[in-house]
């Protein structure tokens, strides 16, 4: 989707693809085929690339700082990326800049785990303080990666990672939201509107853009917010900031992804600028578009791997009932619970654009079949 927000721009993308199977490298002319944990596939990759992005964040910290020391433009640089590739990191820096998050801290094992619920019982002046949120500060997503526990007895599976385990406090939130802004290395920046992301078994299944009934004070906070810490982390791309709406009228940051992201799909027909057109511009340092919405709602809804219908099929049934409706399909292998593509809807009625995006991501996926 990156790709196809550059065709018009007559960029060329060279892309490092674990497999010649991978979304991108579909679609992508230039692809090599390689592990991006290895230093000498990244060096020999990046000659004669103007810059290096990416779609996720899992390229090792130490490799990105050799690239940049080899004269190679990484956006977003190193020392901003390693907020969103450890949540320990994340959490410190965003307490030192005033940032509000969920109570936390590093644990060492189930028995800590343990104190540190104790600790929140005495903060709320009762109870045991579990449940509790657990999560390995590398490499999650998803869900996966994540634990909510309601004992000491089920503390143990996420030090078996053998990483460190970051403990929370379970949010008492209504709903989550999440922010999503762009910046640039001159330091113009833009952000979306702030969308509403309702989750099903810790996957994201469908985001309303904007999110519905949000306070504008609340909104305007939440933006200011992302674009704060865009600035802060030095951000170069889009950042999306994944935000708890606690019952009592507070946002907190739940997550950080720098790279297009999910809670942003829905730009891709409901903004005047996608948040991909956006990213390509920021990478390049190219003037940024604009974020606004083309219509009063935005619904999108993922494709999560199901059944599998007869795609052809699928597709006359879809467009036929709804020719509104815009179709993205990632041209994954299916995996239960896996997105392999999502759907758009939009229009003036909020109600009417949840069931055609609810119904279509349905039907792309064989759950329903009329």
């Amino acid at each position: 989707m990156t790709h196809e927000a550059g065709i018009p721009l007559g960029i060329r993308f060279r892309l490092l693809s674990d497999t010649p199977q991978d979304s991108a490298a579909q679609v992508v002319s230039d692809v090599v085929v390689g592990d991006y944990r290895d230093l000498d596939t990244l060096r020999a990759f990046a000659q004669g690339c103007d810059v290096i992005t990416f779609d996720h964040e899992h390229v090792p910290t130490e490799h990105l700082r050799a690239l940049e020391a080899d004269g190679v433009p990484v956006r977003p640089g190193p020392d901003a990326l390693q907020h969103a590739q450890d949540k320990g990191v994340m959490r410190a820096r965003l307490d030192a800049i005033g940032v509000p998050c969920p109570r936390h801290r590093i644990v060492s094992d189930p028995d800590d785990v343990a104190v540190f619920a104790a600790e929140g019982a005495a903060a709320q002046g009762g109870g045991d303080g579990f449940p509790v949120v657990l999560k390995t500060v590398r490499g999650g997503y998803d869900g996966k990666g994540v634990w909510v526990v309601r004992s000491v007895a089920e503390a143990a599976e996420p030090f078996r990672a053998g990483v460190p385990v970051l403990a929370e406090e379970k949010v008492d939130f209504v709903r989550e939201l999440a922010a999503n802004v762009v910046r640039s290395p001159h330091g113009q920046a833009v952000a979306y509107p702030v969308v509403e992301s309702r989750q099903v078994d810790g996957v994201c299944d469908t985001v309303i853009a904007p999110a519905p009934g949000l306070d504008p004070e609340l909104a305007l906070r939440a933006e200011e917010m992302a674009l704060g810490i865009a600035k802060e982390l030095g951000v170069i791309g889009h950042l999306a900031v994944e935000l708890f709406e606690t019952r009592d009228g507070r946002i907190l940051v739940n997550e950080l992804a720098m790279r297009p992201h999910n809670s942003g799909h829905w730009t891709m027909d409901g903004a005047i600028t996608s948040q991909f057109a956006n990213h390509v511009r920021a990478v390049l340092d190219l003037p940024l578009g604009d974020p606004r919405p083309r219509a009063k709602w935005t619904v999108m809804s993922n494709v999560l791997g199901g059944d599998y219908p007869d795609m052809y099929s699928a597709y006359l049934h879809c467009m036929a009932r709804d020719p509104q409706l815009k179709i993205h399909m990632y041209g994954k292998d299916v995996k239960p619970g896996r997105k392999v593509g999502h759907v758009n809807t939009y229009g003036d009625d909020l109600d009417d654009a949840l069931e055609r995006a609810r119904h279509a991501a349905d039907y792309l996926r064989g759950t329903i079949t009329e």
